[in-house]
């Protein structure tokens, strides 16, 4: 990761480095869970604040969705506050809805939740760029 997009990582603040909200989708409620490679259909979101070490686990009601999926799940991200999101992939309707509320898209390193966390704090997770068409009518 160059300088230019570690400084996007934390935005600074009136002489304060904010620290960031992340997003994974996860298989449970628990941070031993492992990372769900499905974005739309991932049955929880995990929450996780960078500055505090605190985690949230949010019910993805988009999961059961007969279409759209993906973009009724980015939407939570979004009014999440998350700053940025760790997944394993993303279709390219709900990729445009993350990136149009400057949201980051990072690729996960494994589906440990623990390794993804350490990785994003440490920089060293590359941004998403592989987006797919998406799986339209929920296949995978």
């Amino acid at each position: 990761m160059g300088l230019i997009e570690a400084m996007s990582v934390v935005k600074i603040y009136k002489g304060r480095i904010e620290e960031m909200k992340i997003a994974i989708p996860v298989e449970d409620k628990a941070m031993e869970s492992r990372v769900c490679i499905s974005f739309g259909r991932t049955p929880f979101f995990l929450i996780y604040d960078t500055e505090t070490n605190s985690s949230v686990f949010l019910e993805n009601s988009a999961a059961g969705s007969q279409g759209g999926a993906g973009i009724k799940a980015a939407q939570i991200i979004v009014d999440s506050g998350a700053n940025a999101i760790i997944t394993p992939r993303c279709g390219e309707n709900a990729a445009a809805v993350l990136k149009a509320a400057n949201i980051k898209l990072y690729k996960t390193v494994n589906d440990i939740i623990a390794d993804n966390i350490k990785a994003f704090n440490e920089g060293t997770l590359s941004l998403l760029n592989e987006i797919h068409a998406g799986f339209h009518g929920g296949h995978l």
